[in-house]
């Protein structure tokens, strides 16, 4: 496995107009790798970076005990519980400034029927594949990612969720596209979010009624 380390380093030819740069590039990396918790894996197909102090919208932009773990190493897994769903996002800097990737969307490539079981008895056949791990909560679901699984390192593989950054599959071929942040407030404008365009796996975008530039 590639080390997440390796993984997190800058690519000079990114550049998302706003955004410091190391943030947007390594949400922009973290397309296409392979995430697997509890027995199923996705590849990652939709993320969206948050830039810590620099950044309005994000959860480290005031420094609380819920964001301490995103001033800490990198390559920890951050999880946050909102309107009933698990979220999750990789810690890409620090010790120090904080920054960390939302994890949108990924396409579920082993453990199918696993994912599936977990979205409950009453959808076990209603959801077509593309949907099962579309949407931050979706994902976390399919996953099986829950509060327990704050601050793993994603790059221990005795860990139930861990990170493979190595290879990054088929969809290297679809191009990468960028827009705004789906839902949030503050910095509602900034094209921080990443994915394939195209894929079908990817969530849609919405913007926050409030939502300000």
């Amino acid at each position: 496995m590639e080390s997440l380390v390796f993984a997190m380093i800058p690519e000079p030819s990114v550049r998302t107009s706003g955004a410091p740069a190391p943030v947007a590039e390594q949400a922009r990396r973290l397309l296409g790798t392979h995430l697997t918790g509890h027995g199923v894996t996705v590849q990652l197909t939709e993320v969206e970076a948050y830039a810590g102090p620099d950044d309005p919208a994000s959860h480290a932009y005031t420094r609380t005990a819920r964001s301490e773990i995103m001033y800490g190493p990198p390559g920890r897994l951050y999880v946050y519980r909102i309107h009933g769903h698990h979220c999750a996002n990789i810690v890409v800097r620090g010790p120090g400034p904080a920054a960390a990737v939302l994890l949108r969307a990924g396409e579920v490539i082993d453990g199918i029927e696993l994912a599936r079981a977990r979205r409950g008895a009453a959808r076990v056949t209603s959801v077509p594949d593309h949907r099962l791990a579309s949407g931050p909560g979706n994902l976390c679901r399919a996953l099986g990612i829950t509060m327990a699984d704050l601050g793993t390192d994603l790059a221990d593989p005795d860990m139930p969720v861990i990170l493979d950054t190595s290879g990054r599959g088929s969809r290297k071929t679809l191009p990468v596209a960028a827009g705004p942040r789906v839902g949030v407030r503050r910095a509602a404008d900034l094209a921080w979010r990443f994915f394939f365009d195209g894929d079908p796996t990817v969530s849609g975008y919405r913007r926050h009624p409030r939502a300000g530039g």
